[in-house]
């Protein structure tokens, strides 16, 4: 039997969280799926900014898509994604939510901001593998815009 090999799409993955283990779920989850893209990590919502502008500056490719946690020290998800979308640079990145929160002015506060999507983490299960489902349409969006 052949083994299928791993799939790699056009994107850059920034996973901003501050929990080790929710951190070591998603990578567990992408490996299970097969995605091999890199996954750079950042710790809160000014490291995640700091880190974009940077690769901007670098010439980088994308699509980003960023997996932003909602609750972190220093700049939380709802404050990193106000930042986000005011700078002309970065306003158009993909961003899918990732929290444990279920109050509903986090959630509508989130997709006020246009993240693409808000996934409950508890819901997401232990190895994050919902988390997949969403990401693969997006790739497959990507992909055939690049056709």
């Amino acid at each position: 039997m052949t083994e299928t090999p791993m799939r790699t799409r056009p994107l850059n993955v920034l996973l901003i969280d501050d929990d080790d283990g929710d951190a070591l779920a998603v990578e567990r989850a992408f490996k299970t799926a097969r995605i091999a893209n890199p996954i750079i990590r950042a710790h809160d919502g000014g490291d995640g900014l700091a880190l974009l502008r940077e690769e901007g500056r670098r010439g980088l490719t994308s699509p980003f898509v960023i997996l932003l946690d909602l609750n972190m020290p220093r700049m939380n998800g709802q404050e990193f994604l106000k930042e986000l979308r005011a700078d002309p640079e970065l306003r158009r990145l993909t961003v899918f939510m990732l929290s444990t929160s279920r109050d509903q002015a986090d959630i509508d506060g989130a997709y006020d901001k246009n993240v693409a999507g808000y996934i409950i983490k508890d819901t997401a299960g232990d190895d994050f593998l919902k988390l997949v489902s969403p990401l693969e349409a997006y790739w497959r969006m990507v992909e055939v815009s690049d056709v």
